[in-house]
């Protein structure tokens, strides 16, 4: 885990902790729609390129931090349903 992973994991520590399992259920269920995650295909196809500019690599950069966020709170809902 990368040392922003594991510092996003402790932050959002006390977040798993408070969600009872509706929550729980409804953040596992959380996904891009289609339009966000083709979005993000294409950014990552022009990044992986080279030929991403500086604004879309802003928005790809933005795109995967909120996909590691929701990462991290479904890996606290996993845990929490999991008691």
């Amino acid at each position: 885990m990368s040392g922003t992973a594991a510092a996003l994991e402790r932050m959002l520590d006390p977040v798993g902790k408070a969600l009872n399992a509706d929550v729980a259920e409804r953040i596992l269920s959380l996904r891009a729609d289609a339009a966000t995650q083709a979005r993000l295909d294409e950014l990552a196809a022009l990044n992986a390129s080279g030929s991403i500019t500086v604004e879309e690599r802003d928005e790809y950069e933005a795109l995967v931090g909120a996909g590691d966020l929701i990462a991290v709170l479904q890996a606290k809902a996993r845990l929490s349903t999991a008691d």
